[in-house]
């Protein structure tokens, strides 16, 4: 019996042992690692909560040394901080299960729990980084269960009503990603189920994928292909007024066809005469012609052809009027509107209310 106890006594020093090197100021993880594996695979401390727990602690301490470094400028060992983020949940899954049981009196008392959840709440958007990485290496398999792993912590009853649980766009982004890396590995019955499952929790209509792909083709300039694929995007929604605000905007921003801008942000207001965007925008457009129409006035010296060449910029500015009043009561703090508003009243002379606007402003 007292042998018994000398080499329980040991495996649970073993542990503590492992831990206090982890979080040293100078950590030694291949030494903690060495102490926690033969801990793990003793009898005498293979199912106990702590044991997993410092497993998992171990290896978070080390990914969160390498992050740091990421974190002040430093290059930091990218493979060996991934390797270690992804051996963090496999630990925690066991301990968290181990802490769950009820002790000699039948009661549920938890040790570990709160800070588990703590560094998984805290390490979760990294597995996305993670599996981005992998992903570039052209690891798929390590790709695909960073990605897992992303999916399975968003679904830990622990976090449930939380942040970390929201089908948020990077839940949609990485199962969808999670589904190619299962492609690319040729593994056809888990790319299938990673496929169905995105297609079956992604948003309606698959509205997020395709306005992501709309929005990259306008950030890197290729209009025409973010007209092609929102007239697609039309085809199937046609009742959706923020799919023709985006096409106005792609007319208005990327190819300064003012007109066409013009057509499709009424369309818009068409479907929905509140759509605050395309009231903002539909204004914009008008404001902007204004302010162009009067910078090509002031360039002229005859003066009859200056007041005609004023009086069409004025003409723009009241077709502006209306959308920027209505957007403004609507969204009286959006000092945007405020500002489109001040210049307006300023360039068709209405004194009354650009010094009612401009106090409202310096509130």
């Amino acid at each position: 019996l007292c042998v018994a106890a000398s080499v329980s006594f040991a495996q649970k020093k073993a542990v503590n042992e492992a831990q206090s090197i982890a979080k040293g100021s100078t950590p030694d993880f291949s030494e903690a690692r060495t102490l926690i594996k033969g801990a793990l695979e003793n009898p005498e401390t293979k199912d106990d909560a702590k044991t997993w727990y410092v497993a998992g602690f171990i290896e978070d301490q080390q990914f969160s040394n390498e992050r740091t470094k990421q974190v002040l400028g430093q290059q930091p060992d990218e493979p060996v901080m991934y390797e270690a983020l992804g051996s963090i949940l496999p630990y925690f899954e066991k301990a968290y299960e181990l802490d769950q049981l009820p002790n000699e009196k039948g009661k549920v008392k938890p040790k570990f729990t709160k800070d588990i959840k703590g560094i998984l709440g805290a390490n979760h958007v990294y597995y996305i980084n993670g599996g981005a990485y992998y992903f570039d290496q052209k690891d798929y398999n390590k790709a695909y269960d960073f990605f897992e792993q992303y999916l399975k912590i968003s679904d830990m009853p622990m976090f449930k009503g939380e942040a970390v649980a929201e089908r948020d766009s990077n839940f949609m982004t990485v199962q969808f990603y999670a589904a190619v890396a299962a492609t690319q590995l040729g593994d056809s019955q888990k790319a299938i189920a990673a496929l169905e499952r995105a297609k079956n929790t992604e948003f309606p209509e698959e509205q997020y994928f395709l306005m992501s792909l709309i929005n990259n083709y306008i950030y890197s300039n290729r209009n025409e292909k973010a007209i092609e694929y929102l007239n697609t995007a039309i085809a199937k929604d046609s009742n959706n007024p923020q799919l023709y605000d985006v096409m106005g905007r792609v007319y208005e921003t990327g190819l300064k066809d003012y007109a066409k801008a013009e057509e499709y942000f009424k369309k818009a207001l068409a479907i929905n005469p509140d759509y605050i965007e395309s009231l903002s925008n539909l204004g914009r457009v008008y404001y902007n012609q204004g302010v162009n129409k009067q910078g090509e006035a002031n360039m002229i010296n005859d003066a009859k052809q200056y007041q005609e060449e004023l009086g069409k910029a004025k003409e723009f500015f009241k077709q502006a009027l209306p959308y920027f009043e209505k957007a403004h009561q609507m969204k009286p703090e959006e000092r945007e509107y405020m500002t489109a508003l001040r210049g307006i009243y300023y360039n068709l002379n209405m004194g009354d209310k650009f010094d009612a606007i401009e106090a409202e402003m310096n509130k």
